[in-house]
């Protein structure tokens, strides 16, 4: 009879098994196949391996079940076989324990799903936990002793998996344990930014009976994240098995540094450090498991040191500096004036800071530089705002968009620009790259404007990122976002314009408009399901210039309808068509200002002297 885990883990330092990945690859299988379906194909090489860790004193072994579920499943066209494959993995293992007449544990392991969930990815987190809770049901009905859920470096993902194993759980007459482990990288962080105190915070909210990390670099890391996790969750018993050092390849091979002799010292370390739990991950063999082995059994568990472990100190937070003069503009009921520019196609910023100048001297507030538009290779939007600020003096508004970044990126590039002093930035979700230079670009995303909001209001402004790791001094954006307030579906337009309030949002810049009433109708039909909205409106101006300027927004841009009139007296101009197109800019300014805080315009083909006439007008 097996004995119970969490009763052993009362009574001794429990030793667990090495990898399973690194000895098949040892054995000849390419890192290209699925190693879980070997169980089927090749049950005698997983249930050898199995058999030597235990020779070499491990109590607990782990299923080659890693990457059983199935969206890894999917990739080999097994999917079909969850059931199966798991149901094998726990019988090789058990098979092995029989054969070796010892009482060692079988552990389920369950890996990463190998897709990002939301609000990350695009599968729903009810659709994971069900992805887990189909293998986690198959390792318990094949007679798992407990499950180990490793190696996940989400802590969405991870808590799924947590809920799924406890909702198996609770259908069965005795719930097997759980045990939870992230991996980290070498900045003692998770690949999402989670810091060990948070991740250990996280892990025990969920209520994992085990908590741990695995995985990530060598047993001095692991060790050090070990005794942040145990004085963030000093309750909950420690799981600990590191990688062999960092890999590296030589020859054509992977490398793994530490050898056995190296474990076997840290092996004394973890117990001392509070560890439940020991063994090892990549790069680690039985060999690395008996050093481990000798030196627990060298010295008694009661003659370890206690260790005292000190709370990690907290960072004292500076207070955010002033706010934009944007901001103060809008804050103090002024009529703002905001002109949008693209940065340029190559090195050259003659003509883009004589525009600029051109704008600021004829009274423009903010300069907005656009990123990419049009999804076209143009100099970074960062760069320009910096440029235009220092020589032009004048303040800037970033267009930051979501499209093409991952939550790494978003967070490094809103620490740049905060850096380079640009406070304003403006939220879109970005144009697609289909329509631009390279159309076989990157265009995935990970964040939606209104998550984006949410970050930066939530979180960097108070002094934290996503993961809730301090980054010192906060920041003070002041965020925008788009707004049309003559939408194809206003159901749709009106819930997108409640969750960029909901997350935060500062103010909004609308998309061109030429009939001023489209604005009133707008807010009196979100006034009427959600109160009066209180965020600044800057309405977008787009100039006309000639009357075939004029039809082609009119016929061939979605979202833009042009009055007949106005159509009508650009054709009646003839020759005089832009000075007729700053008069009814103007025009169509004067009679907004009754809704509108301010104005947003768009020069077209970089007419900023018929921008600058606008500006003098309606100042």
């Amino acid at each position: 009879m097996n004995p119970n885990f969490l009763e052993l883990l009362e009574t001794c330092t429990v030793l667990a098994d090495g990898a399973m990945g690194t000895m098949l690859h040892g054995r000849g299988v390419g890192f290209d196949k699925c190693f879980d379906e070997l169980n089927l194909t090749n049950p005698a090489a997983v249930a050898d391996i199995h058999r030597e860790y235990i020779e070499a004193g491990a109590q607990l072994v782990i299923t080659n079940t890693f990457g059983s579920n199935r969206f890894k499943l999917e990739k080999h066209g097994l999917a079909s076989k969850v059931a199966e494959i798991n149901h094998a993995g726990v019988e090789l293992a058990r098979r092995a324990v029989s054969a070796t007449f010892k009482d060692v544990l079988v552990a389920g392991d369950v890996g990463p799903l190998g897709v990002r969930i939301a609000p990350f990815g695009r599968v729903q987190p009810e659709v994971a936990r069900a992805a887990f809770a189909e293998q986690i049901s198959a390792l318990c009905e094949a007679g798992a002793d407990l499950i180990v859920i490793e190696t996940i470096s989400d802590l969405y993902e991870i808590k799924e998996a947590i809920h799924a194993a406890k909702a198996v759980g609770a259908t069965q007459e005795s719930p097997l344990p759980v045990v939870a482990s992230v991996t980290f990288t070498r900045d003692d962080r998770t690949l999402l930014g989670d810091d060990p105190a948070k991740v250990a915070r996280t892990l025990a909210e969920a209520n994992a009976d085990v908590i741990g990390v695995n995985c990530s670099g060598g047993p001095a890391q692991l060790l050090r994240i070990l005794k942040q996790m145990r004085t963030a969750a000093p309750d909950r018993r420690l799981w600990v098995k590191p990688n062999a050092g960092w890999p590296e390849q030589v020859g054509g091979r992977i490398m793994y540094p530490a050898d056995p002799e190296y474990f076997g010292e840290y092996a004394l370390s973890f117990r001392e450090a509070g560890a439940n739990v020991v063994g090892g991950c990549c790069g680690t063999t039985p060999q690395h498991i008996a050093a481990m082995r000798r030196a627990l059994d060298s010295v008694s568990a009661s003659a370890s040191p206690t260790v005292s472990l000190l709370p990690l100190e907290e960072e004292t937070l500076e207070p955010a500096q002033q706010s934009t003069q944007l901001a103060q503009k809008l804050a103090d009921g002024k009529f703002a004036i905001c002109v949008e520019m693209d940065p340029p196609r190559g090195l050259s910023t003659h003509k883009l800071l004589a525009g600029a100048s051109l704008l600021h001297d004829a009274g423009a507030d903010v300069i907005n530089v656009a990123d990419s538009p049009m999804a076209r290779m143009r100099m970074s939007a960062w760069a320009v705002c910096d440029l235009v600020q220092r020589k032009v003096g004048v303040e800037t508004t970033l267009h930051f968009p979501t499209r093409g970044r991952n939550l790494l990126r978003v967070q490094g590039d809103l620490l740049a620009a905060h850096a380079l002093g640009i406070r304003n930035v403006f939220v879109v979700m970005g144009d697609p790259t289909a329509i631009g230079d390279y159309p076989e670009a990157m265009d995935n995303y990970d964040l939606v404007p209104s998550g984006l909001i949410k970050l930066i209001k939530q979180g960097f402004n108070e002094g934290v990122d996503h993961s809730g790791t301090s980054i010192g001094q906060p920041t003070n954006f002041f965020v925008g976002a788009a707004l049309n307030l003559c939408p194809p579906n206003l159901e749709t337009e009106i819930k997108n314009l409640r969750r960029k309030v909901n997350a935060g949002v500062d103010f909004f810049l609308t998309q061109p408009t030429y009939h001023p009433e489209d604005g009133p109708k707008f807010l009196a039909a979100y006034e009427a399901q959600h109160g009066k909205l209180t965020q600044p409106i800057l309405a977008g101006i787009l100039p006309l210039v000639s009357v075939r300027h004029a039809n082609f927004l009119n016929h061939e841009v979605p979202g833009i309808a042009i009055p007949a009139q106005s159509i009508q007296r650009m054709e009646a101009a003839g020759e005089n068509a832009s000075s007729a197109g700053v008069d009814l800019s103007v025009e169509l300014i004067n009679s907004l200002k009754s809704w509108a805080n301010g104005i947003y315009i768009m020069p077209q083909f970089n007419r900023f002297d018929l921008v600058a006439e606008i500006i003098e007008a309606v100042k």
